[in-house]
């Protein structure tokens, strides 16, 4: 597994995002975290914002979106020019179809559990997305405490992966850091997010890299 580290701008001054972007140009994905107040308890930035930063770096981006009727919206930010576009499966009503125009709009297409929701009856999705993401926080807020209750369904999610034979890749959202990457590259993520981890840090270019070192020594 080739380890990748996607930045989360939820943790930048979104002020200075192009600045904040610029900052990390060694990351492999810039994360971007949409939030409606209503799927998840606030608000922070729609396809505007992320057609701007399209414009502000070649680093792709990757698209979280924690919102309601995700059916309706993915495509678009997918055709803005997203490299990954997740929706969630809590609120995605039309999964199959969704992951498919996300696709066909020419980004890779994610999957999103929260963490108390269980991978095992996705297991037919696998053939249709691109990346599954597994939260390690409950939705909504930067900065709070890794849950290591997740560590088993990483476990069960790679064991689902590797049983399908696909080219999916696992990924892991929320408290990820120096102290924790490990833990979840060992149960088998290979993509990590981390927001307070990079723009928390004197240099987030380096703690890009040393994050990228940890999870790679794991």
């Amino acid at each position: 597994m080739a380890v990748q580290i996607s930045p989360s701008i939820l943790s930048a001054d979104f002020a200075r995002l192009a600045e904040a972007v610029a900052a990390v140009s060694n990351a492999d994905w810039i994360h971007v975290d949409v939030m409606d107040n209503h799927f998840v308890p606030n608000l922070t930035l729609g396809l505007p914002v992320v057609e701007s930063l399209l414009k502000a770096t070649s680093t792709p981006l990757d698209c979280h979106l924690m919102i309601e009727d995700p059916d309706r919206w993915a495509p678009a930010y997918a055709e803005a020019g997203a490299g990954s576009v997740t929706v969630h499966a809590e609120a995605a009503r039309a999964p199959v179809r969704t992951l498919r125009q996300i696709r066909a709009a020419g980004a890779r297409a994610g999957f999103a559990l929260n963490p108390a929701t269980a991978v095992e009856p996705y297991e037919d999705l696998l053939g249709e997305i691109d990346m599954l993401l597994l939260m390690t926080v409950e939705p909504g807020f930067g900065g709070q405490k890794f849950l290591d209750v997740v560590l088993p369904k990483i476990r069960r999610a790679r064991a689902l992966i590797e049983r399908h034979g696909g080219e999916v890749w696992l990924q892991v959202d929320g408290g990820v850091s120096a102290e924790t990457i490990e833990r979840c590259a060992e149960a088998g993520a290979d993509v990590f997010v981390a927001g307070n981890a990079v723009y928390g840090a004197a240099d987030p270019a380096r703690a890009v890299d040393e994050l990228r070192a940890l999870a790679a020594e794991a």
